[in-house]
């Protein structure tokens, strides 16, 4: 049966009952007490629950704070951990951009000592061919002298002997020159 049925039942059984002067109405026991016997056991299983709830309400809303706390102290230490992992992140950064730096400026420093090597070895060489240049240019000269003389070969022989020996001397001077200048710059 229904709650609302045996309020039903209930309410007229009271309004059934013998009405005495001055308000007052008489009404069965009998029938009262076993439509309120009737009450309990129709009550919904939810209501016996909500009664305990509200007996150890005290005890469920202690037991809900200290797993609210539990949870907020769990939550503080994640943030904490990642604000840990955070700060590990950024040094990495920080790290990672010094070394950067002083690679690219590691790298720069050997491309310009690359650079001073090459221009000094093509200096020499310069000098070298130079000289080397020079001495063809006076063989070539003593050529065209000795044939416009009209020299015996052995003479005009001798003659590109000694123009040769003065192009090399020549040559090997500037190149003394060169190195002397290059110790001296160091």
């Amino acid at each position: 049966m229904s709650v609302y049925r045996v309020i039903d039942k209930l309410e007229t059984s009271v309004r059934a009952g013998t009405v005495l002067p001055l308000g007052y109405r008489i009404v069965s026991e009998e029938k009262l007490l076993e439509l309120i016997e009737k009450l309990r056991a129709s009550l919904p299983e939810e209501v016996g629950r909500a009664r305990s709830i509200a007996k150890n309400g005290d005890r469920l809303v202690r037991e809900a704070q200290e797993k609210a706390q539990a949870i907020v102290v769990e939550a503080s230490q994640v943030q904490s951990a990642l604000i840990d992992d955070n700060a590990i992140v950024q040094r990495a950064r920080a790290t990672a951009e010094l070394v950067l730096r002083e690679a690219e400026q590691k790298g720069l420093r050997i491309r310009e000592g690359a650079d001073a090597y090459a221009a000094s070895v093509l200096t020499d060489l310069d000098v070298r061919l130079s000289g080397a240049l020079g001495s063809v240019k006076k063989g070539i000269e003593a050529l065209a002298a000795a044939k416009s003389s009209a020299v015996p070969p052995a003479a005009a022989s001798g003659s590109l002997a000694d123009a040769a020996a003065k192009s090399k001397r020549a040559a090997f001077d500037a190149q003394n020159e060169h190195e002397t200048a290059e110790l001296e710059s160091v």
